[in-house]
């Protein structure tokens, strides 16, 4: 299942792609719950699944349940996974929400944000981690965000991080993986996204045409997908620990 916080048509379908290209599924294997569409759900919703997937969100502020009811609710069906080892590939507005969901901290960040392809450095602990294990102590990412964690919940084990902020951690002994930065976005869609996006995240035109210049390719973080479909899901019990 896709947890879609996307109001966006368009940035809708481009999202499932992405997670379906780079997890290896067929976009029928990955059914989508977007919360825009339908912004109070049970949690249990996550039990009908093998997996939860949970994508971005630019038209959201996961500060704000007052205003995007859905928020406390996606927490729930976070907690829910967890409880009953579903696995979970939560990436940035899903970080936010598993941080927040868990006892952690979040703050909001108006200027000098990430943004663009950025290098993400790979905690020590990663070392032992399913997913980071034989990722490069340095790889590029992409990474576009105006919250970050200042605090990350006791029972997660940071696996890769900025000087900004953590970018990546695991419940420890659990199949739950969190990541500020986007595994399920490339260069190209990077500059789709953003463009699309511009007037949220950029100053002016000349502004957006300045990070996307130096955008990248980022191959390292487009792998960790598969790996989660295949060290996780498909050999759980040989390749988790």
């Amino acid at each position: 299942m896709l947890l879609q916080i996307r109001d966006q048509e368009s940035v809708r379908r481009e999202e499932h792609e992405s997670f379906c290209r780079y997890s290896g599924l067929e976009p029928e294997q990955v059914d989508v719950l977007n919360v825009f569409e339908e912004p109070h759900f049970s949690p249990e919703r996550a039990g009908s699944y093998d997996a939860v997937f949970v994508g971005g969100a630019s038209e959201a502020n996961v500060m704000q349940p007052e205003r995007y009811p859905f928020v406390m609710d996606c927490q729930r069906l976070l907690v829910f996974s967890l409880e009953r080892d579903i696995p979970v590939f939560a990436s940035c507005f899903g970080f936010q929400l598993a941080v927040l969901a868990l006892g952690g901290e979040i703050v909001h960040q108006e200027t000098d944000f990430e943004m663009g392809t950025i290098p993400i450095e790979v905690s020590e602990g990663a070392v032992e981690d399913p997913l980071f294990r034989d990722t490069p102590q340095n790889f590029m990412a992409v990474s576009v965000h105006q919250q970050k964690a200042t605090t990350i919940p006791v029972s997660c084990e940071i696996l890769a991080f900025t000087s900004e902020c953590v970018h990546a951690f695991r419940v420890k002994g659990k199949p739950f993986w969190a990541f500020q930065f986007h595994p399920e976005v490339d260069k190209r869609v990077l500059v789709e996204r953003l463009t699309f996006y511009r007037d949220k995240y950029t100053a002016n035109r000349d502004h957006l045409n300045q990070v996307l210049a130096k955008a990248v390719e980022t191959p390292e973080s487009n792998r960790l997908l598969h790996k989660f479909i295949r060290r996780v899901l498909l050999n759980a019990t040989n390749e988790v620990r």
